[in-house]
């Protein structure tokens, strides 16, 4: 009977999968998602400043690091950096918390190589601080950036919106020598080169974007890393590494893919290393990931994310499954590696900010912003495919569409 019990416990934990949730009420929340398809809310700290608003796991050392969209590009205002420690049973500790420039929504683990072999820093994008900083890890109290790059724009953007420089993410390229980081309110591509020693960053020439796209979020895909984008599996996962110098593939090809928020747009960049030590990029597609090419009034696109030939954006504010929002597929051509639209299939909730995929690509948690719920679908990893509804929770009290209020990021324990 004992064994018995002990078999029990032991399938159970094995069929059980965790996640992470942050919220703009100022909580970090734990997501147990039972073998039976519960999904419930078994953990909540109150930490990572007023306005957590992005999460990236370190899975070897089980560290949390939460930014903070407090502050603004003014410096007598500022933002947060805070390093949790997670137990093996999902629970948070907070363990240091120190200042950073304002407005961070989105950060990237990057690590060093040759002299700085197994150092690991962590990039930050700063949409509100009009900026992008780095950290040495792991992190200290009342630890400094390591470097802060602030930005200004030349010119009037093509709305409100564009009214100074936003960088929305941070991202590792397949070979984890170059950030890229799309700037929605300038039109630019922000483009980093690694210094595998120092973690330092060094400035390459940045991609103009076309006028009035606002480039939020993007991902790269490569035909020699498992035909699987950086962020393809959890944006809280690195990227898959393969022969390189920090300037030149060996072999394969290299594709970004950018979601455009302002413009409603998809686009498709050719990605090329060469000798001079920074990315060139082509652009080769422009597409509207909506059905009959055109997105519906006020409906934007947000998160972006890539596995194999499948490509997977969410749709905010479309209401195509009212009360929910939509999740559209977009089936990757493996000839030229341009997009067309699959299909629409609900996100069970408003205002899907982010969205995961799980590392096995049966799963995906999508993090509805407004309605402050996930929801868990299933995935087809043979033709991938959206499924079925596994699971729905509140995480949180609701926000109002358009506000910064509601559940801001979700992410796999993996």
């Amino acid at each position: 009977m004992r064994l018995c019990l002990l078999l029990s416990t032991l399938i159970a934990s094995a069929s059980a999968s965790r996640l992470w949730a942050t919220h703009y009420n100022g909580h970090v929340y734990t997501l147990d998602l039972a073998g039976n398809n519960t999904l419930s809310v078994t953990d909540k700290l109150k930490t990572c400043g007023g306005m957590p608003s992005w999460l990236t796991f370190d899975a070897a050392t089980r560290t949390l690091y939460c930014s903070d969209e407090d502050g603004s590009a003014d410096p007598s205002t500022h933002g947060s950096l805070t390093a949790l420690h997670a137990a093996p049973d999902g629970k948070l500790r907070e363990m240091v918390k120190t200042e950073a420039v304002g407005g961070g929504v989105s950060s990237a683990i990057y690590g060093g190589k040759g002299k700085g072999k197994g150092k690991k820093y962590l990039a930050i994008a700063h949409y509100g601080g009009s900026a992008i900083s780095t950290f040495s890890l792991p992190l200290h109290p009342n630890q400094r950036a390591l470097q802060a790059f602030h930005f200004n724009l030349t010119h009037a953007g093509a709305v409100a919106q564009q009214d100074a420089s936003h960088p929305h993410e941070v991202f590792l390229d397949p070979t984890g020598s170059f950030i890229v980081s799309p700037d929605l309110g300038a039109d630019l591509l922000r483009v980093y080169a690694i210094d595998t020693s120092s973690g330092r960053l060094h400035g390459c020439p940045s991609v103009n974007v076309t006028f009035g796209s606002g480039p939020r979020h993007g991902v790269f895909w490569s035909d020699s890393d498992g035909k699987t984008g950086n962020n393809g599996a959890s944006h809280n996962q690195q990227p898959s590494r393969r022969t390189t110098t920090t300037t030149t593939i060996e072999s394969g090809k290299t594709l970004l893919y950018v979601a455009n928020e302002i413009g409603g747009t998809v686009m498709v960049y050719d990605v090329s290393y060469p000798q001079s030590g920074c990315l060139s990029f082509a652009k080769k597609q422009t597409l509207v990931p909506y059905t009959h090419g055109k997105m519906p009034h006020g409906a934007t696109p947000a998160g972006i994310h890539i596995v194999g030939d499948a490509l997977y954006v969410s749709i905010r504010s479309d209401q195509g499954f009212a009360p929910s929002d939509s999740m559209v597929t977009l089936d990757r051509s493996a000839r030229n590696g341009s997009v067309a639209l699959r299909t629409r299939t609900p996100a069970y909730g408003k205002v899907p900010r982010t969205f995961a995929l799980n590392r096995a690509g049966d799963l995906v948690a999508i993090g509805n912003q407004a309605s402050a719920t996930v929801a868990v679908v299933r995935r087809d990893r043979r033709t991938g495919e959206l499924g079925e509804k596994v699971a729905v929770v509140q995480v949180g009290g609701p926000g109002k569409v358009g506000a910064a209020e509601g559940l801001s990021s979700v992410i796999w324990e993996e």
